[in-house]
């Protein structure tokens, strides 16, 4: 039931060579060289390092995919039809500070549709991964989303808007529509996994704004192969294209939309 295909072996084995990088980095963390990308958007050694193992193992196994990926952007391949969208290290800012959540992130693209994703956390040995119309797993256990269908039942997940990034204003006025109807709202400062989690059961639901397809493509998969919804924060199917993201079960999720909605 949970045996991965070809295609996702060469994926999680792209990011489990990774993961060692990070969980060495991870360990010594005084050692680690940081750069400023901007404020309070770190980059670091263990980054980019990441990222570059990831490149060689996906582009050695399937040499004409193109590839996205946060560090290098996007390189076309010749065959135009699959895209590789990578994030090395989603939870930058977790990983310098030793906190523990923090998530390699791999996703196919094919003909505009994420057909298969690896979301995978190494300090917890956790691999969610997902390949379209398979079903979501992590490690080798079947993953469904939570079954609860009403908000006041209901733990959410989300993003807070940081120094230089998004509408802080805005985020507040959701929140305000959220929190006073749930029975918990959570930020754990990494959005691919925060998504995974929601496939696991783990968040009833997640939303954010302001993220970019690597923050998401994975978890849309993971959502929806675990029999969950997804959709942008504003209720469109352009979710890489908006930016955000609102995943929940099928009956949380429009409750959600709608909560956003009436905080526009």
């Amino acid at each position: 039931m949970s045996t991965q295909t070809a295609l996702l072996k060469v994926m999680t084995d792209a990011a489990r060579k990774a993961a060692r990088g990070l969980n060495r980095d991870f360990g010594e963390l005084s050692e680690l060289q940081v750069a400023r990308k901007a404020p309070a958007d770190f980059v670091s050694a263990a980054d980019l390092k990441a990222e570059q193992t990831i490149f060689e193992v996906l582009q050695h196994a399937r040499p004409g995919y193109g590839f996205l990926g946060e560090e290098r952007g996007l390189i076309e391949g010749t065959d135009k039809t699959h895209t590789w969208i990578v994030d090395p290290l989603d939870g930058t800012t977790n990983f310098l500070h030793a906190i523990p959540h923090f998530a390699i992130n791999i996703a196919l693209q094919r003909d505009g549709a994420i057909v298969a994703a690896v979301t995978y956390n190494p300090v917890t040995n956790e691999l969610f991964w997902a390949e379209k119309g398979k079903g979501c797993f992590v490690n080798d256990k079947r993953l469904r989303v939570a079954q609860r269908t009403r908000l006041d039942e209901s733990v959410l997940g989300c993003g807070i808007p940081f120094l230089g990034h998004g509408q802080h204003a805005k985020f507040l006025k959701e929140l305000h529509q959220m929190s006073q109807r749930v029975a918990g709202v959570r930020r754990f400062g990494a959005a691919a996994l925060d998504l995974a989690y929601v496939a696991a059961g783990r968040l009833d639901g997640f939303w954010e704004r302001d993220l970019k397809p690597w923050d998401m493509a994975a978890g849309m998969l993971l959502i929806t192969e675990a029999g969950g919804k997804v959709t942008s924060a504003d209720g469109g199917d352009d979710i890489l294209e908006a930016g955000s993201i609102c995943g929940a079960n099928l009956d949380l999720q429009p409750l959600m939309v709608e909560r956003l909605k009436a905080a526009a």
